[in-house]
């Protein structure tokens, strides 16, 4: 089976046997090199394995973009009766993104691999898969595939020989967008309710039931075991100087081609979009893009030329994201598609932080309104004031996700908001 499109722009290191079904298998994964990463990293020491992933410039791939070597460096030093945890977070909820999804469909070893190298840098024993409860074939992928590592000996007790012992539990969530945030996770996998908890402490400190505990991302854990295996220079070929390696892009709405894309870190995104996704497939100019997740800021169309990095998308006012990319060609209903984007988030907040469950859902009733054509531009502001008063203001930045699109949207497509409005009032809808 074909994977359904790969373009020569690519550079192909964690996607590379996306499509191949043989990749799902153990002995297919062995036969094209699998558990070699692993292996390199077992005998290295734990402190080496860290500071090479360190030295590579590996940040996150969930949306943070923290450095994941630094994140294991926080670990304390083991103590007797105090065991360290990994947690796998493949809880992929930011709407357009689909690419850690892919990952464990295609590629479950390599995410097994990167679990015991991340378990045995941080010197835990213990390590946590957390999937999306929506993931129903990947889950079944992932553990078929944890059942063939342990009946080969590469979990459990002395894998590989190497006398360390390394267990790993898939978890499957219950399809809360709130346990994609790494405490939100961690109190449900607990079996508490998924609400964020107020840090510090943080997770090296007191994380999975207390105990001091990593947290990465699918596309992160899987790059790193790369990363130990061929080591940091192989890995600072591809990218920009702040932003190294390359990234799995997921790419949805007005392209010809959606689906992942593996690039260098700081790839031009204009021709990212007409290029490698082959523009819109209605020929019709682009409007608006969003570059890394519904949370992130929109783009206009004459913001493009910039690079895919974290940098570049900054200084653009806008963030690099879980590089979800979500295209919209000159025939789309701005204010709807924010409008839908502030409903998810007022539906999937956990409620725990007053300005978040009211900020949400009092946005949400005023974009409808908007939308239905009774609107008025005073209710821009009102939404611009509810925005500020949402961000860095909560627990978490769920409310801050749900402000970004509101804001960029106003300021970005202001006309959009008083056509609507216009409209209304032309067509006697008149008041509220």
């Amino acid at each position: 089976m074909a994977y359904p499109y790969r373009h020569p722009a690519e550079t192909l290191v964690i996607s590379e046997h996306f499509g191949n079904p043989e990749a799902r298998t153990l002995k297919g994964w062995e036969a094209l090199g699998g558990y070699k990463p692993m292996r390199t990293a077992l005998g290295l020491d734990r402190a080496e394995v860290v500071n090479i992933v360190k030295a590579s410039g590996l940040r996150g791939r969930g949306g943070a973009g923290f450095p994941t070597g630094m994140k294991w460096s926080f670990m304390p030093k083991k103590e007797p009766g105090k065991p360290h945890f990994l947690v796998c977070n493949a809880d992929e909820s930011e709407p357009g993104t689909f690419k850690d999804r892919e990952l464990m469909r295609w590629t479950p070893h390599a995410l097994i691999e990167g679990c015991v190298v991340g378990a045995y840098a941080i010197n835990a024993e213990h390590a946590y898969i957390y999937v999306r409860g929506e993931f129903f074939e990947a889950a079944q992928v992932m553990a078929r595939a944890i059942e063939e590592a342990y009946a080969a000996g590469y979990l459990g007790k002395n894998v590989m020989g190497s006398g360390h012992d390394i267990d790993i539990t898939l978890h499957i969530g219950a399809g809360a967008y709130i346990c994609g945030e790494e405490t939100g996770l961690l109190n449900s996998l607990e079996g508490r309710r998924g609400e964020p908890r107020v840090k510090p402490p943080y997770p090296a400190i007191a994380g999975a039931f207390r105990y001091p505990t990593a947290v990465n991302n699918v596309e992160s854990l899987i790059a790193a075991a790369h990363i130990v295996h061929h080591g940091a220079d192989w890995y600072k070929q591809w990218g920009t100087e702040k932003s190294v390696g390359t990234k799995l892009f997921c790419v949805s709405g007005h392209v010809k081609r959606p689906g992942n894309y593996e690039v260098p870190l700081g790839f031009n995104f204009r021709e990212f979009i007409y290029d490698v996704c082959g523009g819109t497939p209605s020929g019709k100019p682009i409007k608006a893009v969003i570059p890394g997740g519904s949370s992130v800021p929109i783009l206009t169309a004459d913001e493009l030329d910039i690079g895919m990095d974290y940098e570049s998308m900054a200084a653009a006012g806008t963030m690099l994201g879980c590089g979800s990319v979500i295209v919209m060609d000159s025939g789309t209903n701005v204010v709807k598609q924010v409008r839908r984007m502030v409903d998810f988030y007022a539906h999937e907040s956990c409620g725990q932080c007053t300005p978040c469950r009211e900020g949400t859902a009092w946005a949400s009733k005023i974009l409808k309104r908007v939308e239905r054509g009774r609107g008025t531009p005073d209710d821009l502001d009102t939404l611009l004031d509810i925005s500020d008063k949402m961000s860095g203001k909560t627990i978490c930045v769920l409310s801050d996700a749900a402000a970004a699109p509101i804001v960029s949207s106003i300021q970005k497509f202001r006309d959009d908001y008083l056509a609507l409005m216009d409209a209304g009032q032309l067509a006697g809808a008149g008041g509220r």
